[in-house]
């Protein structure tokens, strides 16, 4: 098997293990111990556990990961190279009274999360996933990650014989609920009878027996299915009866896999923007695999890959949070491996004028079927090279020094790369690039590897991209530190 090859198959190992931001972090997490990483936690002090040469990373909401690598020579004040993705995808979520029944069905209650292409998850083999609190039996609650494999859901389409529509519009409020089985399957399944079930009281009906402990909510088996419960139960490994509360979204089942005449490309959920996430983290991982490659780095490299992108970043987990400052703040002012250095009021300042942020998000490939909706001299290609999005509006964060440093970092590994501006009479998208570029003041640069179909369920991205997004970004770890001083601006 090729480098390229290898490379795909290891990311189609990822996303498929990754239906939700949880479960995409418990996956990056993964890979850094196995790359001898040290997990720490925001709320310790890090001055006698983050050494120069050291590798550690930490997680906010068990969604958001940042990972570190100080270099041996680094002083306070010295630069950060950083890479920020984002692990969320448009996904359905469950709410928090779901269970819902209709014409003899079954159904599920579910919101809509970010700006997916909706239509597209009609018809598809869906399950369950995310983190549920549980209640343990020494009294504390605790997080479980959760996933069940089997498909347990579907949203169907109407007929066509019962509504010839031109186009396919529904309601995403009324129409857009999955069905999870039959009612009367489910009552045989619990050993009951429809006239049996009707009669029964609530658990929490309007009248409270004396005996019976008071419920600030529902129970979750009065506010969800019960067999979803126990499913979610099963998969935490506790009682349907302990667990508390869950966040839990629907994906697709179909596994993500290599397709094409030629395995040239990959059919996958999620690559927008698991894809760059993978990149971002193996990028950081394979800077680091010589003993010696943090012996003469003056720099830390860094990624952190961020919950709620999809939604506008706004959150304790999100790219617009203090996490990436707060972070910063205190590497910056960490001692050199001499621990001699005198404290610099200005660390944090000189840190952040003198580093260098890449957002990595992927990026639109050119599509056969609609050759006019794309700049007639921008036109990406897949398997061609990495995207360096540039918008006049600042919708992306790349300007010209950037791009004379991402020209080098690709030239020394030998990766290609192409250039993405949209149309003037097109919306563009947006990142966590600008926002973040104008919270640190950091020169900053927007990627990302090129595909089909963002925001569908199902999404198409090239084999060779893989290999390319990994390469890019562990020559941009690997020279920053030279490259940092040779580009003058300010």
């Amino acid at each position: 098997m090729d480098v390229s090859a290898k490379a795909a198959n290891d990311f189609i190992s990822f996303v498929n293990a990754s239906p939700t931001p949880f479960h995409a972090v418990q996956s990056a997490k993964q890979r850094l111990v196995e790359a001898g990483f040290k997990e720490i936690k925001e709320r310790d002090a890090w001055a006698s556990v983050c050494q120069p040469g050291g590798k550690y990373f930490l997680t906010r909401n068990a969604s958001t990961i940042l990972a570190f690598a100080i270099g041996k020579k680094w002083k306070p004040g010295n630069p950060v190279a950083m890479i920020g993705a984002h692990t969320d995808s448009p996904c359905l979520r469950i709410k928090p009274v779901s269970k819902k029944q209709s014409d003899g069905f079954l159904q599920v209650g579910v919101e809509t999360y970010g700006g997916g292409l909706w239509h597209t998850w009609f018809d598809r083999d869906l399950s369950i996933a995310g983190r549920a609190m549980v209640k343990t039996a020494k009294g504390d609650y605790v997080q479980k990650i959760v996933k069940v494999d089997r498909p347990i859901l579907r949203i169907p389409t109407l007929a066509v014989h019962l509504d010839r529509q031109e186009k396919f519009e529904f309601n995403k409020e009324a129409q857009l609920f999955p069905i999870a089985g039959l009612v009367a399957a489910e009552l045989n399944r619990q050993g009951k009878t429809e006239n049996v079930a009707k009669a029964e009281p609530s658990e929490n009906g309007t009248e409270t027996e004396p005996d019976m402990p008071f419920k600030p909510l529902k129970v979750l088996t009065e506010r969800h299915h019960p067999y979803i419960v126990e499913l979610i139960a099963t998969e935490a490994g506790v009682n349907a009866s302990d667990v508390l509360d869950f966040e839990v979204i629907l994906y697709d089942t179909q596994k993500a896999c290599i397709g094409g005449l030629n395995n040239e490309l990959i059919f996958s959920a999620r690559l927008d923007n698991l894809g760059m996430s993978y990149c971002s983290t193996m990028g950081l991982i394979n800077s680091l695999v010589s003993s010696s490659a943090l012996e003469n780095e003056s720099s830390i490299r860094l990624i952190s890959l961020f919950d709620h992108e999809e939604i506008g970043s706004q959150t304790a987990q999100g790219a617009d949070s203090n996490l990436l400052p707060s972070i910063i703040r205190r590497l910056s002012v960490l001692p050199s491996s001499n621990g001699s250095d005198a404290p610099i009021p200005t660390a944090y300042e000189q840190t952040l004028s003198s580093s260098f942020l890449i957002s990595a998000d992927m990026a639109h490939s050119v599509h056969p079927n609609y050759p006019a909706k794309y700049e007639s001299d921008h036109r990406p290609e897949m398997n061609k090279g990495t995207v360096i999005k540039i918008n006049a509006n600042a919708r992306y964060a790349t300007n010209s020094p950037g791009i004379v440093l991402l020209q080098e970092v690709a030239r020394r590994q030998n990766v290609p790369l192409q250039l993405l501006v949209v149309r003037n009479d097109s919306s563009c998208g947006t990142t966590i690039g600008p926002m973040l570029s104008a919270t640190l003041g950091v020169r900053t640069l927007d990627l990302g590897n090129p595909q089909l179909s963002m925001h569908s369920i199902r999404e198409t991205g090239g084999v060779y991209d893989v290999e390319y997004g990994i390469k890019l970004l562990e020559s941009f770890f690997e020279h920053y530190s030279d490259l940092e001083g040779r580009i003058f601006v300010d």
